[in-house]
């Protein structure tokens, strides 16, 4: 979304206000942010992220961990440019492929952080029929590990080739 000042740059600062019972939302990038008198109150505070990886990643105790970290360090957005030792002083990503360039390697952590590292939240509203091909999905994958588990391969195998089915269509 294009910055609503001056139109030319990507927005990164979003603020949503109630004035007089009405919602104001503001979708601005940073300098038209810092124009109007914006910033963030977080901008200048490290975030020591580094130190809490390395702690709930276990990294440290041996030197085969000293090197995954040290090549995790190196690790540069292709995107923005963000480098995982600037993530870890911030404490958030730059930009949306920031998670694909970090995710692989943060999958353990927020496993542990979160309980999964799936997103199972609410869904948009307006996307139910969007969704119906990937819940089938799920329940045709989730009785096709079942009928694994217990041996039933011709149960399986049609399981596959309706899934097989679904993916051509989409």
């Amino acid at each position: 979304m294009l910055c609503q000042d001056c139109q030319k740059t990507e927005s990164t600062v979003h603020l949503t206000q109630i004035v007089n019972n009405k919602k104001v939302v503001l979708n601005l990038c940073k300098n038209c942010a810092e124009k109007r008198g914006f910033h963030s109150p977080f901008e200048n505070i490290p975030f020591p992220l580094a130190e809490f990886v390395t702690g709930m990643m276990s990294i440290g105790k041996s030197p085969a961990d000293t090197e995954k970290f040290k090549a995790l360090k190196s690790i540069k957005c292709s995107s923005c440019g963000l480098t995982f030792e600037a993530l870890s002083k911030i404490g958030r990503f730059g930009c949306g492929k920031c998670y694909v360039t970090f995710g692989p390697d943060l999958n353990d952590l927020l496993r542990k952080i979160h309980g999964s590292n799936e997103h199972r939240g609410k869904v948009p509203s307006g996307s139910t029929e969007t969704m119906k091909p990937l819940r089938e999905d799920r329940r045709l994958r989730e009785e096709l590990r079942r009928a694994i588990e217990q041996e039933d391969f011709e149960a399986a195998a049609v399981l596959r080739d309706k899934i097989k089915e679904l993916s051509d269509k989409t």
